[in-house]
Order: structure tokens, then C-alpha cells, then sequence
């Protein structure tokens, strides 16, 4: 890292396509939060189907079709016993999907430990967002969880193209700045005490603010740890973006690559909190 090392000017076009786009996919996650349920079952469900497919084309571009499928459809299966709280079995069938998708791949000649790693991947975030979501206050904190995720990655991806800088990590990222990094956890904490001030003010108050400050803080950071997470199975991959489905993201694990870490952080402190360890 040296601090000659600069991103390019402020790129307005970037970030207007990333809120645009953003904007487009809140209203089907409110409903599914709102609704809970299988309706979010269902959204998780399609959004585990869309990793599936993307994830195949990244182990097994001559054929994706069957990896995809055995992927998509070992997640879906743990996604559906999770929500029916069969947790052996949600478990179970990731690891038996993961070996599935193995097998499928070595007669494909596609890249078996990766096509086995994507069951694994994609699955157990899955499993824990509808375990968050099923629990008593459970649309708050899962308000909270996507608030905080997503106005990190905003705010990372604005303060560091304003402010620029030295580069976080140039040989797997090399448009992360230091100060994108910083910028991203002060938006996550903001997010995470303004949800937790309006939670309390509408009535229904499920977390302190100092608690609210701390597990922004973490959520963040797990967050843009998630994106480097990618950043550097892109790498390993040799492609810029999993897909082009999202507009200014890619496809759809650009979007919820950060999430997928993030969910493990605050559903740890949702543990921590139904233990009555002061959260």
C-alpha cells in the first residue's frame, strides 16, 4: 500500500446506477420481511436460486445448467427444513448437497472442491436469515441487519470515490480505498442508531443504542469483509463480475456478498441477546 496509489474521480454515474438499482430491490425485501413467512421463505429461496445459477457459471462455464441445478435446488431444500425448524435436517442436506455437487462436477470435469464450496457458500446464510427473521423481533432485527449492510456499501463506495486515497487492498480490490473503508463503517453505525431510534419511537424498541453502535460496527466490518471475500473468488476466477444482472453491481452475489457475512454477525448478537448477555 503506498499513498500515491489514487482511484479515479468521483464516478456520480456509478453511484446513481448502484441507488437506482438498490431502490429497485427494497420494495420486494420489505414485503418479504414484512410478510415473513414463507413469502420470505420465498425471497430467500429465489435469491439462493440465482447464486446457484451465477456460482455454476463460475465453476462450470461449459455446463452450468446441472451444477446450478444441484446447487440451487440442496440449498432450497435446507432453506424449506430450516423455516419448518428441522435444523439436523437443514444441516444435513448442505452437506449432502455439497458432496452432490462434487460428484456432478467431477463428471463434468468443472472444478469439483469449488462447485462443493458453493453449496456451503450459499446455503448457511440462508439458513440463518430465516432462522433471524422466525424469532420474536425478528423483522426488526432483520431490518436492521439489511439497513446496516446496505449503507455500508453505499457509503464505502461514495466517501472513498469523494475522498480517495490510499487502496485497502490493490492486488484483490483496486478501486477499495482506506477511506471508503472508514466511510463504510461510520455509515453502518449511522444506520444502525437510526434504526434503532426509530424502532423506539414508533414503540418497539429491541435494542440499545450503545449495543445498536457496537453491533453496526461489527456488521460493517463484516460487510466489506464479505466483498473482499469476493473480490477475491473473482480473482481466483478471473472474471470482473459474477453476472449482469444488477445493473452498477453485476450479478447477484456483487449484491449480497457483503450480506452473507454480515447476517452471521447479527444473528451471533441476536444469540447474545436472547441469552440476556446485556445486548
Amino acid at each position: 500500500m503506498t499513498s500515491s496509489q489514487q482511484v479515479s474521480t468521483f464516478d456520480w454515474r456509478n453511484l446513481r446506477i448502484r441507488l437506482i438499482s438498490a431502490f429497485a430491490i427494497i420494495p420486494a425485501v420489505v414485503a418479504g420481511v414484512t410478510l415473513g413467512g414463507w413469502a420470505y421463505v420465498v425471497l430467500i429461496s429465489l435469491v439462493g436460486g440465482l447464486l446457484a445459477r451465477e456460482w455454476a457459471r463460475l465453476v462450470a462455464p461449459s455446463a452450468p445448467s446441472r451444477v446450478g441445478l444441484t446447487v440451487g435446488l440442496s440449498v432450497l431444500s435446507a432453506l424449506i427444513a430450516a423455516h419448518l425448524e428441522i435444523w439436523w435436517a437443514a444441516w444435513c442436506l448442505l452437506l449432502a448437497g455439497s458432496v452432490a455437487a462434487a460428484i456432478v462436477a467431477r463428471g463434468l470435469t468443472a472444478r469439483v472442491p469449488d462447485a462443493a464450496y458453493g453449496v456451503i457458500y450459499i446455503g448457511p446464510p440462508g439458513i440463518v436469515m430465516i432462522w433471524l427473521r422466525d424469532l420474536p423481533d425478528g423483522a426488526a432485527w432483520t431490518v436492521f441487519m439489511f439497513a446496516v449492510t446496505w449503507w455500508t456499501d453505499v457509503m464505502a463506495f461514495a466517501v472513498g470515490s469523494a475522498l480517495k486515497g490510499p487502496k485497502l487492498w490493490p492486488q484483490f480490490s483496486p478501486n477499495k480505498t482506506w477511506t471508503g473503508f472508514y466511510g463504510g463503517l461510520g455509515g453502518g453505525v449511522l444506520a444502525a442508531l437510526v434504526v434503532a431510534v426509530v424502532s423506539g419511537m414508533a414503540g418497539h424498541p429491541f435494542l440499545g443504542l450503545s449495543a445498536a453502535a457496537v453491533i453496526g460496527l461489527c456488521t460493517g466490518l463484516a460487510t466489506m469483509g464479505g466483498d473482499l471475500w469476493e473480490s477475491m473468488l473473482k480473482r481466483r476466477f478471473g472474471v470482473k463480475d459474477t453476472g449482469g444482472l444488477i445493473p452498477g453491481h453485476g450479478g447477484m452475489l456483487d449484491r449480497v456478498d457483503g450480506l452473507m457475512f454480515a447476517v452471521i454477525v447479527v444473528a451471533a448478537a441476536r444469540l447474545l441477546e436472547r441469552w440476556g448477555w446485556g445486548l
